[in-house]
């Protein structure tokens, strides 16, 4: 039943079986879930008993306001009539599909109107790009929002120039997806015909064809002819013919090896050094070189020899290579270590009159032969003397050759200064004494002394009387002057005070020097004259008396003189 007994139509009665409007109103969507309707009961809309012909859903279409369902009316929508969309064709559910007339069922997509254009190749969203008023033009795209923005040139194009019109599926299509973009050749023919590799975008901008930004962009390195240093900051036209002519632009100098300089740049070398120049250059610059510990120096106007060939390249060449270096002497080069030394008239010899390549500074090629000439000829222990202990100067650790002196102290200490007088070595000259020989050789005339030598002092050694020296031989002190002369102040006194005359022994009384043997004692002048078979024994017999020890006295008097004191009886 439709009416309760008694009571007027239930809205409830109504959305029993009309369970869509009911579905409607629970979701908050159409016509009749709008504020202005959803109060309302359905008999006001929707009278009946009215006969079955009768229309249950009348209003006024021009009046109606198409906002309450939830579908704003814009642009080209409010000028079609209901039923252009309003028909069976557009409604998705079967059921209300089959109903006369009927304004529900309806999708607010575009497409569930509109035949698809585009047919699945760009997205569903058509306002994305259209707008109510008309589907041309396409307002709402942005070309820039694409994976392709137009620049340049590509803005003044029209559209379908790119995009082409064609047909698909029986019907007109325009292609808008899938276009390929990352080559221009892709579009645009290629009127260098394949002779240039790389990416248009590369020398070209969509300004302009003609426009050319290839230098620094172009990927040089997929050519024959990597480009490195300088060459990549160079003017493309430097190396390049300019040209109009697509075809011809940049096919010149195609085949040139990387390594074959001279096919673009002068030899400043003239061929002398060959035509490899990346031997020794670099694309930097032509003043930055590599490692030249290859290069060989013979054949230039100064083969390098001996030490020179371990000399680093820019001690010689300080500015470019190329430089020309004064090689006539070794002093354009080096300082004179000798400061002038062997400078004759202000002129200087060359090295090479002392010193070889092979050898360096430190040897010297002038021998002991020319020394000889010099105006100090060596001889003796200067034959064995190292150069440097007289040729390095002391005070600056430098050797020098000049005003060295040439007397004995010149070079070597005074060792007796203050110890001998004057008389004996005028002008500190050692060769009084002293030959080159050795110093321990003396060959001093003792004679011009107050004490001449005489035998055995003349065997003796200096050192002996004059040196004081300790158990390692080392000399203590030294005199030479104010000697004693009494044999005592030297010689042990083995006497003691037995021949003492006044606290003075002389030996000379007895002895010579020629040997202890007292060959000037005559024992006539004693108390006991040597007579007979006395004269003929030997001293000791008398005078060396041994005690019970076996340890021998030797008594020279006596004080026995009676024959019972050494005879026995």
């Amino acid at each position: 039943m439709c009416h309760d007994i008694g009571k007027k139509v239930s809205n409830v009665k109504c959305l029993e079986c009309h369970k869509e409007i009911q579905s409607l109103l629970t979701n908050n969507k159409g016509y009749h879930a709008s504020s202005g309707v959803r109060n309302k009961d359905c008999f006001e809309c929707h009278s009946e008993h009215h006969g079955r012909k009768f229309d249950m859903v009348r209003f006024d279409e021009n009046k109606f306001n198409h906002n309450l369902t939830g579908y704003v009316l814009e642009g080209k929508h409010t000028e079609v009539d209901c039923k252009q969309c309003h028909m069976p064709d557009n409604i998705a559910n079967s059921d209300i599909r089959k109903r006369s007339g009927t304004f529900l069922g309806l999708d607010d997509a575009c497409l569930s109107c509109h035949d698809d254009f585009h047919q699945n190749t760009l997205p569903n969203d058509c306002l994305s790009c259209h707008n109510m008023d008309a589907f041309k033009p396409v307002l709402n795209f942005d070309h820039n929002k694409t994976d392709y923005p137009l620049k340049g040139e590509h803005l003044n194009v029209d559209c379908a120039e790119c995009h082409k019109i064609t047909t698909r599926n029986g019907v007109k299509f325009q292609e808008f997806g899938d276009i390929p973009f990352a080559d221009c050749k892709a579009c645009h023919s290629d009127p260098h015909n394949n002779q240039l590799k790389g990416n248009c975008k590369e020398c070209h901008t969509e300004t302009s064809f003609s426009n050319f930004i290839g230098q620094g962009r172009f990927n040089h390195n997929i050519t024959n002819f990597n480009l490195k240093g300088q060459h990549k900051n160079i003017d493309c036209f430097s190396c390049h013919d300019r040209s109009s002519d697509p075809l011809a632009v940049f096919q010149d100098n195609l085949n040139i090896a990387e390594n074959n300089c001279v096919a673009c740049h002068e030899d400043q070398h003239d061929g002398k050094y060959g035509t490899d120049c990346a031997k020794c250059h670099v694309e930097s610059s032509f003043l930055s070189l590599k490692d030249m510990d290859f290069f060989d120096h013979s054949i230039t106007d100064y083969p390098l020899q001996g030490q020179h060939l371990e000399v680093d390249c820019k001690q010689c060449h300080v500015e470019r290579f190329s430089t020309p270096i004064d090689f006539s002497a070794c002093n354009k080069c080096h300082n004179d270590y000798h400061q002038g030394e062997f400078a004759d008239n202000g002129i200087s010899p060359d090295c090479v009159e002392c010193h070889s390549l092979e050898n360096g500074f430190e040897f010297s090629l002038y021998t002991i032969e020319q020394h000889q000439t010099s105006s100090f000829p060596l001889d003796g222990a200067h034959m064995a003397t190292p150069c440097f202990a007289c040729h390095i100067s002391e005070e600056d650790d430098r050797w020098t050759f000049v005003d060295l002196g040439s007397s004995c102290v010149d070079c070597h200490e005074d060792f007796h200064e203050s110890y001998i007088s004057a008389n004996y070595y005028p002008n500190q000259d050692c060769t009084t004494c002293h030959v080159n020989d050795a110093w321990s050789l003396v060959s001093f005339d003792h004679n011009i002394t107050n004490w001449p030598l005489e035998g055995k002092h003349l065997e003796v050694d200096c050192r002996s009387c004059h040196f004081e020296t300790s158990e390692n031989e080392i000399i203590i002190s030294q005199k030479f002057t104010n000697l004693e002369n009494q044999c005592a102040s030297c010689h042990e006194n083995v006497h003691d005070e037995l021949f003492a005359i006044d606290g003075i022994t002389d030996c000379n009384i007895c002895h010579v020097t020629d040997s202890w043997f007292p060959k000037k004692f005559d024992h006539n002048s004693t108390a006991f004259p040597l007579k007979g078979r006395h004269a003929e024994i030997d001293c000791a017999l008398c005078h060396e008396i041994r005690d019970e020890n076996g340890e021998t006295t030797i008594l020279y008097k006596l004080n026995k003189l009676e024959c019972i004191d050494c005879h026995l009886q």
